[in-house]
């Protein structure tokens, strides 16, 4: 049937003698290919597959995960039961993105029926890192995803009024799905979060032949969206504001001057504007190319920096903390004290305008923005910032205990950065958020493994280097993890007293530690003190 399909199987039994059936499935799929196509190839495959036995089909499978063991692998020396669920979110990653053939990763991967298939912004911000250091190939496929639904972001953005590209945010075939427009269609900032994962794929692989022939593409038609969507205030200091979105907190909806959102806007315009103009210098004939196809002007350069130099970026002297919005200090705080443990998700037992209403979150939106733009931030201003918004969000959306482990150890909180990692770790496993039924949360896999690689050992990649933080949690004795960075593979070590950066094989890695930036090669290692 159309849903359905199944082979039934009827054996008289013993006790004792097993029954073994060997069962062959082929997938086949295609945007344009007929069915009765697809229907052939896939009996041609089982053909092949039955000529050449299981055990080949067997070993060509293990010859697979062995590489990607080799290279994803996170080795925690000191408590196996963490090591067991990390190598767990791990290989959820592992089977979300394996097969992606340049269709994007569902929230849900292939594992349940959750968002039915739907594609957030969670795969740019939480898994395509993960991608960038160990998967590149498949990181690269999940951008050139984006770009090619790049027309359809710029059909989104016709439809709300404006130029450029809006990508959506949640979609299967680039059209917007969100049922919803407070707490989906308004938030913007998935433009940046697609900008964000183009990055991070060309800072791991290098690969300037995907920026010069699709990359670019994007960046222009993100940057043109937020100079139309943004405005020059006409009171007071010449100061650009974006209203009436929504950032990644959907318990705070349709507002103006979102922090996150501003931040990742003047991310976006100045990220744009610089590589264009590097483009421009180190492959002409592309450059031109890309002129040719989006109509550039370079007067447009010139006004993303601009606008992102102008960007207001909400901040409360009184408090000295970021507001979330240019509203959110003037909301009610929520009554923490009469709220029963039994009415959290507050999104399912109160109406979203009550909600709205008060100073509460459903995930780190601010703190988020400090993880993601983290070297714009000082550890003064992040701390009060997460002093200020931890206590008041509620941790509802499984995107959010990953983040705050990240942002409290780099703050110093060491506890409550083990016991944020520790509730993400196995939020599935545990099934903490009552709805793995219907998915493994695939973004939250992501997250673990950036509270390892960005939290513990303090990772931020720089660009033209990397530098580390090491601060391994005192209940373990060890970590050991790989990073594929521009083609060269580096191992780094932790123990309780720092760090050890070890080239594997390629070239010499660019890292910084303290003032200076020193070349690790295979020959010689970086030692870097807790």
């Amino acid at each position: 049937g159309p849903d359905l399909a199944k082979t039934v199987f009827t054996v008289r039994a013993t006790p004792g003698d097993p029954i073994k059936i060997t069962k062959l499935v082929s997938y086949h799929s295609s945007n344009g290919v007929p069915a009765v196509e697809l229907a052939d190839r896939c009996s041609r495959t089982l053909e092949r597959a039955e000529a050449d036995g299981v055990d080949q089909i067997v070993n060509e499978q293990r010859a697979w995960l062995d590489d990607f063991w080799t290279h994803a692998d996170i080795e925690l020396r000191g408590d196996d039961r963490a090591q067991q669920a990390l190598r767990w979110n791990l290989y959820q990653l592992a089977q979300a993105s394996a097969r992606t053939q340049e269709q994007g990763i569902a929230a849900k991967g292939v594992t349940g029926g959750g968002y039915d298939g739907h594609y957030f912004w969670d795969t740019e911000v939480y898994v395509a890192p993960f991608l960038a250091y160990t998967m590149p190939e498949a990181a690269r496929k999940v951008v050139r995803f984006r770009w090619q639904l790049l027309d359809a972001a710029r059909e989104r953005a016709r439809e709300m009024s404006q130029v450029g590209a809006l990508y959506p945010w949640r979609t299967i075939n680039g059209e917007e799905a969100s049922a919803y427009y407070a707490a989906g269609t308004a938030q913007y900032h998935i433009n940046a979060a697609v900008v964000l994962a183009l990055r991070r794929y060309l800072e791991a692989s290098g690969d300037i032949d995907f920026l010069s022939h699709e990359g670019a593409e994007i960046l222009v038609e993100t940057a043109r969206l937020w100079v139309d969507l943004g405005f020059y205030a006409k009171n007071g200091g010449r100061t650009f504001h974006v209203h009436r979105v929504t950032g990644p907190d959907e318990y705070t909806t349709v507002v103006n001057d979102n922090f996150y959102t501003n931040v990742m806007a003047r991310f976006n315009l100045r990220y744009a504007a610089r590589t264009v103009r590097f483009l421009a210098q180190w492959n002409p004939e592309a450059f031109e190319s890309l002129v040719r196809a989006t109509g550039l002007e370079l007067q447009e350069l010139d006004d993303w920096d601009a606008a992102a130099d102008c960007m207001f970026i909400p901040f409360d002297e009184e408090l000295g903390i970021n507001p979330q919005d240019s509203e959110f200090l003037e909301l009610e705080p929520w009554d923490w004290e009469t709220t029963p443990p039994e009415h959290f998700p507050l999104l399912l037992n109160y109406h979203p305008l009550v909600i709205y209403r008060h100073q509460v979150l459903k995930q780190a939106d601010v703190v988020l923005a400090m993880f993601l733009r983290s070297e714009r931030f000082p550890v003064d201003q992040k701390r009060r910032n997460f002093d200020f918004y931890d206590p008041i969000t509620t941790g509802d959306s499984s995107l959010s205990s990953c983040v705050q482990a990240v942002v409290a150890a780099e703050v110093g909180y060491d506890d409550l950065a083990f016991e944020y990692f520790n509730r993400s770790l196995y939020l599935d496993l545990s099934d903490s958020h009552g709805n793995t039924a219907q998915g493994v949360h695939v973004a939250n896999a992501g997250g673990v493994w950036a509270g390892i690689v960005h939290g513990f050992a303090g990772m931020v990649e720089q660009g033209n280097h990397i530098e580390f933080t090491p601060r391994l949690p005192t209940a373990w004795d060890g970590l050991r993890f790989r990073l594929c960075r521009h083609g060269s593979v580096l191992q780094v070590d932790l123990d309780p007293d720092g760090l050890t950066v070890t080239v594997l094989s390629g070239s010499g890695v660019p890292v910084r530690t303290g003032d200076d930036v020193i070349l690790v090669t295979a020959d010689e290692p970086l030692r870097i003190e807790r």
